[in-house]
């Protein structure tokens, strides 16, 4: 499966409880954190949910 970069670049801080759980389920937590995770339908739809939080990155 293809790779994608995950890198917050928002704080979490004053958003719902739904988006700060959807943040540490990606595996970030600070801005400026990234994680490389392997790309599939669960975390495309995490990533939508907090897109205004994120900036994704395909990696070959």
């Amino acid at each position: 499966m293809p790779k994608i970069k995950i890198t917050q670049v928002k704080s979490a801080i004053d958003r719902p409880a739904i988006q700060k759980r959807t943040i540490t389920a990606l595996g970030l937590g600070r801005t400026n954190y990234f994680n490389i995770v392997e790309d599939g339908a669960a975390i495309r739809g995490m990533i939508r949910k907090v897109s205004h939080l994120v900036t994704v990155e395909a990696i070959k």
